[in-house]
């Protein structure tokens, strides 16, 4: 897939403001709005925008807990992994969930009210998924720097 220079700044500007008008953003990449929602329509289609959301302020939200929990398993079988990721994906708290590579097999981005509600959804997770051997929590401190904007050189 091959974006040129007007895709990128189009989706700089989206990352920054999704709530840019089209004549707003047709204006800001020197285009009429015809071309500039042909080209949105081309990003969407191509998935290369997935959807437009609305960022919240956690903190405002009394969320102001975030934890990264790395599992292991010692059960690698397809059948075990879908069950897992169908479980992990119901529970609202986790907010970003990988595979990894390493020492650790997977890792989750948990963010929650407090150490009691953190407890809270420890002991369902591991309740729900057998076959885990080892769940490690690290807590943030303070958040340094947030983005969601991807870098496009």
């Amino acid at each position: 897939m091959k974006l040129d220079k007007t895709d990128k700044q189009l989706l700089r500007l989206l990352q920054q403001n999704a709530e840019w008008s089209l004549n707003e953003l047709a204006d800001a990449v020197h285009l009429t709005t015809t071309p500039c929602w042909k080209r949105l329509k081309k990003l969407e289609e191509m998935g290369v925008i997935h959807k437009r959301v609305a960022l919240l302020d956690p903190e405002k939200l009394g969320l102001n807990f975030t934890a990264y929990v790395m599992l292991k398993t010692s059960n690698h079988s397809h059948e075990w992994y879908v069950r897992f990721v169908e479980i992990a994906s119901e529970f609202p708290e986790v907010m970003e969930f990988y595979r990894m590579a390493g020492e650790y097999d997977y890792m989750m981005k948990v963010v929650v009210k407090d150490m009691r509600c953190f407890d809270e959804f420890y002991k369902q997770l591991v309740n729900r998924v057998e076959g885990l051997s080892d769940v490690t929590s690290t807590f943030a401190m303070e958040s340094l720097k947030y983005t969601t904007e991807l870098p496009l050189s």
